[in-house]
């Protein structure tokens, strides 16, 4: 007998990539119509492309200023991308058909559960859920809190829609706001202001794993009345692993920020202490994929500039809605380093040993990232070359990191700069692993079980 032909199927990867595709291509569309700009005339394609892309991406850079430039309905369409993009093409549509009413069919199950790492198809449902449950909550609070400082300075109608917009930008760490061009810096020194922003930010780039381990944790301490220390201890080392490095990052980045920009009139140097303080860490949990300023980029000090870089290049954590190579991927990658420093065999992280696949997924995700930027900054130098070079690299680290903070150059870009930033941004969203997928020409996911003589070579 012959075998049947398979059909063409589509794999995770490609449906996802598709889908970002799709919402980028119809965002654009509607974005380009006369109704969606606040003049009634339309807006160039590219623009419209862009605004899409650095929406659907929850990157943030804009060569338009949102607030002003956008209607009512072109606001609207971007929060829905904001949205979509945040959560994922995927639980997005999941969600979707559960108000719909409609089964949740086995194969839609494979593909979240692809899509989120999960080890089981046991409660995805349930999971997604619980994680659109958690967003809507979570920007719905953040979005009452903005409203103490939004209503009386725009009214209440202008003041609620300002809120949520800027409620779901900062959870989703799309960093676009409806407050102008200056952004955050009106309320540099804003106790209120800082803390929601920077709450919601940190909140969405836990990732949605760490959420529920957290929650689980209270319960404990809440319902059965266990100790702190002995219900933290009984979290996950992914969780613990997470938390660790996100609050070093966070406090270390604003140390650093607070003491190299502390004399720099053209940031903070003319603030109060207090100011600083709050400039500061807001800056460093900004560079972790939000977007949002609260100080002048463009006045930056080339070693901040730097450090900039860095943060963004590693972004927030795994599962959730920040971009960026992942805080897990880094600290795996730095004790692989000093375990074979150390001459260990095996990579141990809390007590525990990590499988050499996850340290080599983790290499792959930061080589290929390493090469993406350097492919993205190179092209960007080539048509752009009259932009400082710290300039241009920023830029690009923004776009890949789907950051979205910029030191004042991409409304002035070129048609070619706009598209090469334009593409960074959406394979920073897609991820370099899930790239290298969809460029696998064999498609082939099988593992080979063999084993060849060893080469001698030198490092």
């Amino acid at each position: 007998m012959k075998k049947k032909k398979k059909g063409f199927e589509l794999k995770t990867t490609q449906i996802i990539v598709l889908g970002f595709a799709i919402l980028i291509l119809a965002g654009s569309i509607l974005l380009s119509l006369p109704a969606a700009s606040a003049d009634g005339q339309g807006t160039s394609y590219i623009d419209a492309l862009f605004t899409a892309t650095t929406s659907s991406c929850v990157t943030g850079l804009v060569t338009v200023v949102t607030g002003e430039h956008w209607s009512f309905f072109g606001q609207l369409v971007i929060l829905v991308m904001i949205q979509m993009g945040g959560l994922g093409v995927v639980s997005f549509t999941t969600f979707l058909l559960m108000i719909a009413g409609k089964r949740i069919q086995l194969k839609q199950r494979m593909l979240i559960q692809e899509a989120y790492g999960f080890d089981t198809l046991t409660g995805l449902v349930r999971m997604v859920r619980k994680m659109l449950k958690g967003t809507l909550i979570v920007e719905a609070v953040g979005a009452v809190l903005y409203m103490f400082v939004y209503i009386p300075r725009y009214g209440v109608a202008k003041g609620i829609w300002v809120s949520l917009f800027t409620s779901v930008s900062a959870f989703c760490n799309a960093g676009m706001d409806l407050m102008g061009a200056d952004s955050m810096m009106p309320y540099v020194s804003h106790p209120l202001m800082n803390l929601v922003t920077m709450g919601l930010i940190v909140i969405g780039g836990l990732g949605f794993f760490v959420w529920w381990d957290l929650t689980a944790a209270l319960r404990r301490i809440i319902k059965e009345k266990m100790g702190v220390k002995a219900s933290l201890r009984r979290m996950s080392l992914h969780s613990k692993l997470v938390l660790c490095v996100t609050a070093v990052l966070i406090f270390g980045g604003a140390l650093m920020f607070f003491i190299l920009e502390f004399n720099n009139p053209a940031t903070m140097g003319n603030l109060s202490l207090g100011g600083k303080l709050w400039a500061s860490l807001f800056q460093s949990v900004t560079l972790r994929t939000a977007g949002f300023a609260s100080i002048d980029q463009g006045g930056l000090h080339t070693g901040s500039a730097l450090l900039g870089c860095v943060l963004m290049f590693i972004g927030g954590s795994p599962g959730g809605t920040a971009g960026g190579v992942k805080t897990v991927t880094v600290t795996l990658l730095a004790f692989a380093v000093l375990a074979t420093v150390n001459g260990r065999e095996d990579v141990e992280l809390g007590h525990r040993r990590v499988s050499m696949e996850n340290v080599m997924k983790g290499v792959c995700v930061i080589l290929l990232q390493v090469f993406f930027l350097v492919l993205g900054t190179f092209a960007m130098c080539c048509v752009e070359s009259d932009v400082p070079f710290i300039h241009i690299m920023y830029e690009t680290f923004s776009a890949l990191g789907t950051v979205g903070l910029t030191m004042g150059i991409t409304e002035s870009l070129s048609v070619a700069g706009k598209l090469i930033i334009i593409a960074s941004m959406f394979f920073g969203r897609l991820g370099p692993i899930t790239m290298a997928i969809i460029m696998n020409v064999s498609g082939s996911k099988k593992k080979v079980h063999r084993r060849l003589p060893d080469g001698k070579v030198f490092v």
